[in-house]
């Protein structure tokens, strides 16, 4: 009966009910919203790199590790030798391996030396691959891939001839020039640092620091030495299919994994079963052969964000602060209504309401604004943050994972709930008090 009540008083002050819906169902909206940026940033920011198993580098502490190597932030790490890098890669624990040759710099964007393995296994966010939007990987020896922002900030295409330059400065006298690099393809946007950085062949960097080396000379002969076996088999064919084998022969396709570098800054393992991350991570540091460090880049990224815990202090404040104005809009509301309702407090009270009964009907009325607005809420927050899915992962790297209202929510709902009740408390008993002045009036 107090239920039926409440919700026709509400009704008959549609528009002061209305408002003050509106003014609950935003600043819990935004409470929610807060909460749930705040708890899925630290998820994203640990899912940087994902379905890398270990990162491989000369000893330098775990952080500045991750940094060069994930973030292209700080000084790379000396190189690792190339013995070293077979040794991994002939690993049986190992399935994949991706080199990383760190120094050089386009324009004061980070330079990285890779192979075409980087763009078949390196992932980010949820297992997402990285997607070229132009081109395509690495074609020939000096091709490069440009992230997503440097294309849009510099205006780059496929076809287009970039230098790059030595040291990480932004300005830098020691350029490249006799070996420019061709775009052959440009990536997705992702969010992430690969968006800021040009991914060059290890044989294209090795060339551009020290000139053409005898192995491209070897491999060139193997291959004309393969051209004349293949001539010999097929010398029964027609003279246009000669040439055209020949000429096959001469621009066979680019394997950019087959050129041997002398050295690397990092490698990225990825493990046949990841179960064995710990133990090959044990070997490799305890490895007498060259000085090497591996860490679990999960483990390094949540050590690097207990760094970062300034950033969720605030925002967690930043939610204490929008719960206090939405209580305080509230209970000022109630009060304001209440001035609006003594004639009415007068004809109930004529009626038979007592003064307790009175005071139910005002907390009535603020907890079902309050379960109204947290609905909205949820449903309001739950649509704005499914169609921002794609635009907050390409453009700020916020990967929203399922479900978006884990505990945290459930408590802030509660909790609101709690403190709507406490807060009623204050026009309610002003209503009691107004009531038992009424009835001593009366008598």
């Amino acid at each position: 009966m107090l239920s039926t009540i409440a919700i026709e008083s509400l009704k008959r002050r549609k528009t002061t009910a209305l408002l003050t819906l509106l003014s609950i169902t935003i600043s819990i909206s935004l409470l929610l919203c807060v909460d749930i940026i705040r708890s899925q940033v630290k998820t994203s920011f640990t899912r940087t790199v994902s379905g890398v198993d270990l990162i491989v580098g000369a000893p330098s502490g775990q952080l500045n590790l991750l940094l060069s190597s994930v973030f292209n932030i700080g000084t790379p790490t000396k190189g690792i030798e190339y013995k070293s890098i077979a040794s991994l890669k002939s690993n049986k624990q190992v399935s994949w391996i991706i080199p990383l040759s760190l120094g050089d710099t386009h324009r004061g964007f980070r330079v990285v030396g890779t192979t075409n393995s980087f763009f078949d296994h390196f992932k980010y966010g949820d297992m997402q691959s990285l997607e070229l939007s132009a081109g395509t990987a690495f074609a020939q020896p000096l091709s490069t891939v440009v992230g997503a922002d440097i294309a849009a900030s510099l205006g780059y295409k496929v076809g287009d001839k970039i230098v790059i330059s030595h040291g990480l400065g932004s300005v830098s006298f020691n350029n490249h020039d006799d070996h420019p690099f061709t775009i052959s393809g440009v990536l997705e946007k992702t969010g992430t640092p690969a968006d800021k950085a040009v991914y060059v062949t290890l044989q294209g960097l090795e060339e551009a620091h020290t000139g053409p080396k005898q192995l491209r000379t070897s491999m060139l002969g193997r291959k004309a030495s393969d051209k004349k076996d293949h001539e010999h088999e097929h010398e029964h064919e027609h003279e246009h299919e000669h040439e055209h084998d020949e000429d096959t022969a001469e621009h066979p396709a680019y394997n950019s994994e087959a050129f041997t570098p002398e050295s690397v800054s990092v490698v990225m393992l990825g493990l046949k079963h990841r179960v064995t991350a710990l133990q090959l991570q044990y070997q490799i540091n305890q490895s007498k052969k060259e000085p090497l460090m591996a860490i679990l880049p999960g483990m390094a990224l949540a050590e690097l964000w207990q760094i970062m815990g300034n950033v969720e202090a605030l925002l967690l404040g930043l939610s204490g602060l929008i719960v206090i104005c939405a209580l305080i809009g509230l209970a000022t509301m109630l009060l304001a209504t209440m001035r609006e309702r003594y004639q009415e407090i007068a004809v109930l009270r004529t009626i038979g309401a007592g003064p307790f009964t009175l005071l139910l009907l005002i907390q009535i009325e603020a907890m079902l604004l309050a379960i109204v607005s947290a609905g909205l809420s949820v449903g309001l927050v739950a649509g704005i943050m499914n169609a921002l899915k794609p635009w907050l992962s390409s453009s700020y790297g916020l990967f929203l994972s399922s479900p978006l209202f884990g505990q945290s929510s459930v408590i802030i709902i509660v909790l609101i709930l709690g403190c709507t009740y406490l807060v009623s408390l204050f026009p309610a008993v002003a209503a009691y008090k107004r009531a038992l002045h009424a009835g001593l009036n009366t008598n």
